[in-house]
């Protein structure tokens, strides 16, 4: 405890810290939001198909990748204070907000990142106490917006497609990657030895796992995939401990987010996932990816930290 300072004291003085951090975030949120609302007009695809980014001339970015971290926050905030006594319909408003945020995504189109809000958004309202029926409900929707999608959509179709055909042609990205994991065995072909990033268009992206499958082998995919484990269940272990609803709501859905994009992009490589065009966090050669998952990261250490909290004792004691 900080010489001279009572505990209410350091406290306090924590919590402005953190609104002044969390407001940042939320005000972070909607400037990303606006951008991802102007893409379609002076946004780029840069020949991939899908309007995902600003292109700046010495580099190019991805409003998607940065609205992440700021979006659980908000949603979080909407949540827990819908909580309080006479608080505002946060929950009601979070939804509205979700579904304009995948709207945009997939106009883009970006099935992969509107799953993967749709997932965040679930996350921390099933932590805040959501009803399985509720969550089932918005279960039944996202299928009805897959068929939907299949059925108009044939860039979402030909992924779908090509995930369920029995036979994997060697030529396309899942064939590539398939043979890298194949050929790499147990301990690898070698550093620098590897083919497939010869012939994978996206091998330093979407598919880096299959690199490091071919050239390091099998133990370092383990060794990458319990790292992973590693960093959410310290973040779950330590926020079970939380007594702050938000700082619970918050670092729940952005460890969730960490998590599930990791298994998306390794699923994708073992073809146990439809391609979806997602970065392995850290790993994944991409600039907007990086900055933003270092955000993440940041947002979960501050919310992870041991600082002054009231206990569970006095909580239930009224103190």
């Amino acid at each position: 405890m900080t010489k001279g300072k009572t505990k209410k004291q350091i406290e306090a003085e924590e919590l402005e810290r953190l609104r002044i951090t969390w407001g940042a975030c939320v005000i972070g949120f909607l400037l990303c939001f606006v951008a991802l609302g102007l893409l379609p007009f002076f946004g780029t695809d840069f020949g991939k198909g899908a309007v995902r980014w600003y292109g700046l001339g010495f580099a190019s970015l991805q409003p998607s990748e940065f609205l992440k971290p700021g979006f659980i926050v908000t949603v979080a905030w909407l949540i827990s204070a819908s909580g309080q006594i006479n608080g505002a319909p946060g929950r009601l408003w979070s939804f509205i907000i979700t579904m304009l945020v995948v709207a945009l995504l997939i106009i883009q189109p970006d099935f992969g990142q509107a799953c993967l809000i749709l997932f965040g958004w679930g996350i921390v309202y099933f932590v805040a106490g959501a009803s399985f029926i509720l969550l089932a409900a918005l279960a039944m929707m996202v299928l009805a917006a897959g068929s939907i999608a299949y059925s108009y959509s044939e860039h979402f179709a030909k992924r779908i497609d090509g995930f369920l055909s029995p036979d994997i042609d060697p030529r396309t990205q899942l064939g590539y990657a398939t043979n890298a994991i194949q050929e790499g065995g147990f301990f690898g072909v070698g550093v620098g030895e590897g083919q497939v990033k010869w012939s994978l268009p996206d091998a330093h992206t979407d598919f880096i796992i299959s690199v490091a499958a071919e050239e390091y082998g099998l133990l370092l995919v383990v060794l990458i995939i319990l790292l992973f484990t590693w960093i959410v269940l310290a973040s779950l272990i330590r926020l079970l401990r939380e007594t702050d609803a938000f700082n619970r709501l918050a670092g729940s859905g952005l460890v969730a987010m960490f998590g599930i994009q990791a298994i998306i992009n390794v699923g994708v490589a073992v073809r146990l996932l439809p391609a979806k065009g997602m970065t392995l966090p850290f790993v994944s050669y991409g600039g907007s990816s990086i900055i933003a998952m270092g955000i993440t990261v940041g947002m979960l250490l501050a919310l992870t930290r041991v600082r002054p909290q009231k206990d569970i004792g006095d909580i239930l004691n009224g103190r």
